[in-house]
């Protein structure tokens, strides 16, 4: 039987990358899938190619009123939320002016990359335990990252937004447990996955092969990540085989955080 029959899950951030590959994963194991972005064709498309579980669902996740929107259009239709992957993020390279190290920042930049990357998760968790409450057996996966547990010289804001990912996940899990609700919260920590959030990194053509085997050689397992290595995290989490598993994070970083020796880069 698929792992996740009878579900109904919500994936933010979902219409690209690990987003995408969660939805692709949660629908063949038999989920009902609602695709969240705020790439509309993309996430629409998606929607599309994955059939009759999948729907599709614009959303601004720093924005509370969307949350609201979409919480009552779910509640609706389903009548409740079993699973919710809290995956929507940016890294602020594209998105926003910066710079992003901790002498030079920009705190536009700063408040922009924790509106997406805290308050999108914090929003995430606030509504979606608004919808499993009428769950029997829910979750919330929230995807925060590597980077949320050791410093990045270059992307504070990116690092301290995906740290507070890290412990909401953990007040989430408790306050959850306190109350008696059948929902459990953890967090995903992935580490160099190659999705579209490294491009502003990787540059195009033979430069981006050379960055992508730099970073592979610094990766105890010497290949960089895919999105689906992710997602298979996601659906053990979701999924009811995790149920005693609360307040705890899963590392997806081909070891890198298993010891390392090497110091940051000098400028």
């Amino acid at each position: 039987m698929p792992r996740l029959t009878n579900k109904v899950a919500l994936i933010t951030g979902a219409a690209r990358g690990i987003g995408q590959a969660t939805a692709e994963l949660f629908v063949q194991e038999g989920a009902e899938v609602i695709i969240t972005d705020i790439n509309d064709q993309q996430g629409a498309e998606l929607a599309g190619r994955l059939g009759h579980l999948a729907s599709y669902i614009h959303l601004d996740v720093s924005d509370e009123s969307h949350w609201q929107k979409v919480a009552q259009q779910i509640l609706d239709q389903f009548g409740r939320l079993d699973i919710l992957v809290n995956n929507a993020g940016i890294t602020g390279f594209l998105e926003t002016p910066g710079p992003h190290d901790p002498e030079h920042l920009d705190l536009d930049s700063w408040h922009k990359v924790h509106s997406t990357n805290l308050n999108g998760v914090t929003l995430g968790c606030k509504y979606g335990i608004s919808m499993m409450k009428s769950s029997t057996a829910a979750s919330i996966v929230n995807i925060s990252s590597r980077s949320g547990m050791v410093g990045i010289p270059g992307a504070a804001a990116y690092a301290s937004s995906k740290a507070a990912v890290r412990n909401h996940s953990k007040t989430v899990a408790l306050y959850c447990a306190q109350q008696g609700y059948p929902i459990r919260c953890n967090s995903i920590h992935p580490g160099a996955i190659l999705t579209p959030m490294w491009d502003a990194m990787l540059g195009d053509g033979e430069a981006r092969e050379n960055a992508i085997n730099a970073v592979a050689a610094d990766v105890p397992l010497q290949t960089m990540g895919e999105p689906l290595d992710v997602a298979y995290a996601a659906l053990y989490l979701a999924s009811d085989e995790s149920k005693y598993v609360t307040g705890t994070e899963l590392t997806i970083d081909g070891g890198i955080l298993a010891g390392s020796a090497a110091a940051p880069a000098k400028s």
